[in-house]
């Protein structure tokens, strides 16, 4: 592909080439085309002359003069960011243009405002102005330097520069300081020790500026490197705490997030205060970063610059967040095309997280060399006993490695080249003698990622020693972490490589695809250690039986390694395990296993959250898919971690809840425990077991409330839930209320329950919904009955909001009264979802084309109607109120929310209980159902019932009677 960007990303793990910014070679920047300065002084000396008699209009006519430069030279910066494409570039003409607006302002005010104070301060640039580079959006930091005992004149001039800037819409942030307290706020105040590093001259007394340097140098950072280093780390540290410690988050925060220009700014501050240096440059002499290392340093630098230059220019502010609405702009900005199974989008992101990476790299060779550095210079006495204190000690069974305070290191430099199976050696001694890694160790294997090539590939031991890792007791997921970061991982299983960094462009997947696959690695080790008890007691029970751990770990560290492939990524997963298997030294039948599992390692999931798990076909498909129990249990245990590592909080006790259940019913099954009994047997004896269950109850009731409910009722509802149901029907019945609502709620399941009695309507399930969305409830799930009486009661589950059971019984008992509100005409529903839209801005980042699948062969009784689109308030309340438009009726639907998709199933018959069949009416089904998720007009859907208390019409309970009597077992 040729973009404005054609440079190599170069690294030793195997990595796609991706297109980046030109990097920029020189200094020596043309900045004619964004400010002529002379012109601008000449034309500020005008306004002086014409408005020697009248400050107010001169200070108001150099405002507009300085603002119109401002303006004109940050839009050819952009138009040159996007011609050049050097982020870096584009930073510095933005630098340079700020310093000469202050210059020409500076001479201004100290020739015509304050001609006195011509020479008695200095102006300098602090924070990342400091160094040269300066953001579209960022703030204008700067200090001003008094010679002691300021006239209050100077003060005033100070003051006038900083409001014709602040006048300007420039955010300037500001210290006015003389050289003596500079120096003694270092001292106690690191943030201002930083900002002084990294000052730099722009107009005024020059010699002040000097002075400070030289004290600065002399009297806060001679002595005190240790100190600084150790500080500037603990703050990194605490900053990517903060921003969620992952340098695989898919909506990454450039400036302060991990990976970002923050920590190339902190690489630099530690090198400038530490070696004294003023460029990065100077490192590769020192023996610091080798010269690769430094232009992989530059072009890290340029690109992340180029980022958030496009960022701030396309948002119009400092915006710091790569979030999802621009990351597709951005994308083409910088020239990024798309490539079979990647978007453009998906590649620029993919190239972003692997810049991310080479900052990681780049870090920990500065660590190891500052840690060197350290233990050479130590003086004296101090020195000996530092060196005696921190000597390394042998590790039991290596002459390899040693251990130097807690951390592996290498025992001589050219362990790797006498044996490069050492580089998987390393983490294997690391993980069994629970070490931390010392940097050295860590440079000295990413500089040695090229001996890793097929002949160590194929090689048994190393393999060995790679399954030992992974299927590791203690903390396989950190190990396999510290090898990706490495760049081991990746060139040890290049197939691996190739999902490094790669993310996904949607809302559900928090994480790149290799992090995920650590992540659920992770998952499953919890489990594996009897962790998990609290969030998954079945994964935990069923763990300890698994016959064959190996082939689960290495079906959970491969299950999504062939994303990013035109074909889909289970099959072709299957077919790269498949390969990988025999080299890992995994049996056939251990093979076949993880090819299965990875095959169909979405099954489960999609079943559970998308399917009727009352409907026995469901389980019959299911169970021939799965055809054994061990494969049920691994199967589960997969679908278990993969949800979990998705990212906070997309697993939920309810996810959990439709796996057990799934699992449940499916065991039975192949156990061959499913019951022969007819339909309708099983139907009188749980009506049978309802009359009994009421035995507190006059006859005459239990008669009633346990003949009121047909047979799907009766074979799907527990029965302490029928009893439950009946004490509320009764409740409602001696109130002579005709509309009534009961809730519910369970933290271990994480949802909440509400219980609707009405009378029964078409639109009844659409209404619901409406008022659920209203209410700003998130529904997951619906059960629809009809009572022999022709009333409805439906059970709607929606997603739990607060921990405390109290908090969330009071948000259940607003979204219950809303229910009733809107169905008794209280509340018209179209207005109450107006008012909960009416700020909701439109999702431009994702397009999810509208698709329906409607397929009688998933169930015995009814059509199933699946759709899928994107998301948006009160969008099921209008599904529904097209299905029951079209004549259908629900029995029961599953909603599912993937980030930005849904994916809503329907189980529906007609009026007469029958599935849809004929393709005419399945055309216009799918027609109607497309035209709403598209949000297009459809006047049929804007008749929404205002209310529907009123009784339904005898040939609708009529209707409704005959096919519930008459439907088959």
């Amino acid at each position: 592909m040729q973009t404005k960007r054609e440079t190599q990303q170069e690294a030793a793990a195997p990595r796609e080439q991706e297109a980046a910014p030109r990097m920029a070679t020189t200094n020596d920047i043309d900045f004619s085309d964004i400010l002529d300065t002379d012109y601008l002084l000449k034309m500020c000396d005008a306004v002086t002359e014409a408005n020697k008699t009248r400050p107010d209009v001169m200070r108001s006519d150099l405002l507009a003069i300085l603002k119109k430069a401002s303006g004109e030279g940050r839009q050819k910066a952009r138009t040159l960011l996007l011609a050049d494409g050097s982020g870096i570039n584009c930073a510095r003409r933005i630098s340079w243009l700020q310093d000469q607006i202050i210059t020409v302002l500076y001479e201004f005010v100290c020739t015509h405002v304050f001609p006195q104070q011509k020479d008695k301060f200095a102006v300098t640039a602090v924070g990342g102005y400091g160094r040269d580079t300066l953001a579209p959006g960022s703030d204008i930091d700067l200090l001003f330097l008094f010679q002691p005992k300021p006239a209050e004149e100077t003060h005033k001039a100070v003051e006038f520069m900083l409001y014709v800037l602040w006048d300007m819409g420039l955010k300037v942030g500001h210290a006015t300081r003389t050289l003596e307290e500079c120096i003694a706020l270092s001292k106690s105040d690191m943030t201002i020790r930083t900002a002084i590093l990294e000052m730099r001259y722009i107009c005024g007394l020059r010699a002040l500026e000097t002075q400070l340097e030289t004290r600065f140098d002399k009297e806060i950072v001679t002595g005190t490197g240790p100190e600084f280093i150790a500080a500037k780390l603990a703050e990194r540290d605490e900053r990517h705490r903060k921003a969620g410690d992952t340098r695989y988050l898919v909506e990454p925060n450039v400036k302060e997030g991990k990976g970002g220009l923050r920590d190339l700014h902190t690489l630099f501050w530690i090198s400038k205060y530490y070696y004294h240096v003023r460029d990065t440059a100077e490192l590769v002499p020192l023996g610091v970063l080798s010269k690769h290392e430094y232009h992989v340093f530059q072009k890290a630098d340029d690109f992340l610059w180029a980022v958030r230059c496009h960022m701030h220019f396309l948002t119009g502010k400092a915006e710091e967040r790569l979030s999802f609405d621009i990351q597709r702009e951005i994308a083409e900005a910088l020239g990024y095309h798309s490539r079979p199974g990647l978007s453009a989008v998906e590649r620029f992101m993919k190239h972003y997280f692997l810049v991310a990476k080479d900052v990681g790299d780049l870090t920990r060779i500065l660590c190891a060399a500052l840690e060197d550095q350290q233990a050479k210079s130590t003086p004296g006495l101090t020195g000996v006993i530092s060196r005696f204190a921190h000597r390394s000690r042998k590790i039991a069974g290596s002459t390899e490695f040693v251990e130097d305070r807690g951390r592996i290191a290498l025992a001589s430099p050219d362990v790797f080249k006498r044996d490069p199976i050492s580089i998987i050696r390393l983490f294997h001694v690391a993980d069994i003698n629970g070490l931390e890694f010392h940097p050295d160790a860590l440079k000295r294997v990413t500089r040695s990622l090229s001996l890793i090539d097929n002949n160590l590939r194929e090689n048994e031991e190393a393999n060995r020693l790679f399954m030992s890792i992974l299927t590791s007791k203690r903390d396989p997921a950190l190990i396999l972490r510290r090898m990706n970061e490495a760049g081991v991982l990746g060139r040890f299983i290049p197939e691996f490589g190739k999902i490094v960094a790669m993310m996904q462009f949607n809302m559900y997947h928090h994480y790149t695809v290799d992090e995920h696959l650590i992540r659920t690695l992770d998952v499953l080790s919890e489990i594996d250690k009897g962790k998990a008890d609290d969030l998954h007691p079945l994964a935990n029970k069923l763990m300890p039986g698994i016959e064959d751990r190996e082939a689960l770990y290495v079906a959970v560290l491969l299950h999504d390694i062939a994303k990013g492939r035109q074909e889909d990524h289970s099959i072709a997963g299957a077919r790269v395990a498949r390969k990988l298997c025999a080299r890992f030294g995994l049996s056939q039948k251990q093979t076949e296993m993880v090819v299965w599992l990875i095959q169909e390692h979405l099954a489960m999931s999609m079943v559970a959250q998308t399917r009727d798990l009352t409907d026995r076909k469901t389980i019959i498909d299911f169970a021939d898919v799965v055809q054994s129990l061990e494969r049920l249990k691994m199967l589960l245990i997969l679908t278990i971690c993969d949800i979990r590592a998705v990212g906070p909080g997309v697993w939920n006790g309810w996810k959990g809840q439709l796996l057990r259940t799934l699992y449940y019913e499916t065991e039975l099954l192949l156990a061959g425990g499913f019951s022969e009994v007819s339909r309708k047997e099983r139907a009188n004896f749980a009506a049978e077991a309802l009359f009994n269950a009421l035995s507190d109850w006059s006859q005459k009731d239990r008669k009633i409330y346990s003949k009121l409910h047909y047979q799907p009722y009766l074979l799907s509802v527990p029965l302490e839930d029928q009893v439950r149901h009946a004490g509320f029907i009764r409740q409602a019945d001696k109130a002579g209320q005709a509309l009534a609502t009961m809730v519910r709620t369970d933290s271990f399941h994480a949802i909440t329950e509400i219980t609707v009695l009405s009378p029964d309507h078409p639109r009844l399930l659409a209404v619901i919904a409406g008022a659920c969305a209203a209410a700003g409830a998130n529904i997951v799930d619906a059960q629809i009955f009809t009572t022999s009486d022709g009333r409805a009661l439906d059970t709607i589950h929606v997603s739990r909001e607060f921990k405390d059971d109290a908090d969330e019984l009071r948000r259940a008992g607003t979204i219950g009264r809303m229910i009733e509100d809107v169905l008794s005409g209280r509340k018209r529903l179209p207005e109450v979802i107006a008012t909960r839209t009416k700020n909701r801005k439109k999702s431009k980042a994702f397009v999810i084309p509208p698709s329906v699948n409607i397929s009688n062969s998933l169930s015995n009784k009814f059509t199933v109607i699946e759709v899928e689109c994107l998301d948006r308030t009160g969008l099921l309340s209008e599904i529904t109120a097209v299905l029951s438009d079209l004549s259908l009726d629900i029995q029961s639907a599953r909603i599912t929310t993937f980030g930005e998709k849904v994916i809503d199933t329907f189980y529906v018959t007609d009026l007469v209980g029958q599935k849809i069949s004929g393709d005419s009416k399945r055309s216009n089904i799918t027609a109607r159902l497309k035209a709403v998720m598209a949000e297009e007009q459809d006047e049929l859907r804007e008749r929404m019932p205002s209310g529907i208390i009123a009784p339904p019409s005898t040939a609708r309970a009529a209707t409704q009677t005959e096919k519930k009597a008459d439907s088959p077992a």
